[in-house]
């Protein structure tokens, strides 16, 4: 049995959790958003997990025993050019020192093997994608994939313009059936420009046990450990989405799409 997909958040000066391992029949994502003023820092360890730093907006720098990355950050808003990152593995304590304003997305997976060791990704160590054609085309900045050494993650940034569908035709990866399908559990996280927009987001599977449609708005997050996930944003807005998928075995791009509606893709 599901429940609602939807979790809206309202980010506050310091940790905002917003899914923990095990909510939403998400087993292994975790996931919040970290923001702090000019000269302030937060410690903490990532404990079991391997973690990623998505900086959103501002810059901080980020040191613990080993590394220190002084300048992390360069764009405002997720609307103002490419991320940076900051991968760390397991039982690594660290320390985030903003240099700005700074606004942070932390998601957390479950390590029980050594990976990469602390890592700073720049925005030109991402890779951009065009995808779609006409009212279903996108654009897409890879942060880490399946060939950077993370036990789960595979994460990366979506731009949806104004009008324009995202995930589409639906398509789903809930399914270990390699090479035309990976289990991978994934959550969105979105942003709007202006900020007062909004987008439809829906999630449903073919037997008909999850149909949901959701209006998302603002730092609101919808979790998708099963299902078709297609999305839109309303004429008007630019639609911004922080896309972290967990793969259980593999990771990857590899997704089957839902064929009542692969027809679009092959005309």
């Amino acid at each position: 049995m599901h429940k609602d997909l939807l979790i809206h958040s309202r980010p506050r000066e310091g940790y905002t959790a917003i899914i923990e391992p095990g909510q939403y029949n998400m087993q292994l994502t975790g996931f919040g958003l970290l923001q702090l003023s000019a000269g302030q820092s937060w410690s903490a360890s990532s404990a079991e997990s391997e973690l990623a730093l998505i900086i959103l907006g501002g810059k901080c720098a980020v040191k613990g025993e080993g590394f220190h990355f002084k300048e992390v950050g360069r764009r405002a808003t997720v609307f103002d050019g490419k991320p940076y990152a900051v991968y760390l593995p397991r039982h690594q304590n660290y320390e985030i020192l903003a240099s700005s304003q700074l606004d942070l997305a932390l998601c957390r997976a479950p390590a029980t093997k050594e990976s990469a060791p602390p890592s700073l990704i720049t925005p030109e160590m991402t890779r951009s994608l065009s995808i779609g054609r006409d009212n279903f085309k996108r654009e897409a900045c890879i942060i880490i994939d399946e060939k950077f050494d993370s036990r789960h993650f595979y994460i990366g940034e979506g731009m949806v313009p104004s009008g324009n569908w995202s995930g589409y035709p639906p398509h789903r990866h809930d399914v270990d059936n390699p090479p035309l399908e990976l289990d991978m559990e994934e959550c969105y996280f979105y942003r709007f420009d202006p900020p007062q927009g909004f987008g439809i987001q829906k999630v449903y599977t073919r037997d008909g046990r999850i149909d949901e449609t959701y209006t998302v708005k603002n730092n609101d997050t919808v979790a998708i450990a099963e299902g078709y996930h297609p999305l839109c944003a309303a004429p008007g807005y630019n639609m911004y989405y922080l896309w972290v998928m967990c793969g259980k075995n593999q990771r990857g791009l590899v997704s089957s799409m839902d064929p009542n509606h692969e027809w679009v893709v092959k005309t």
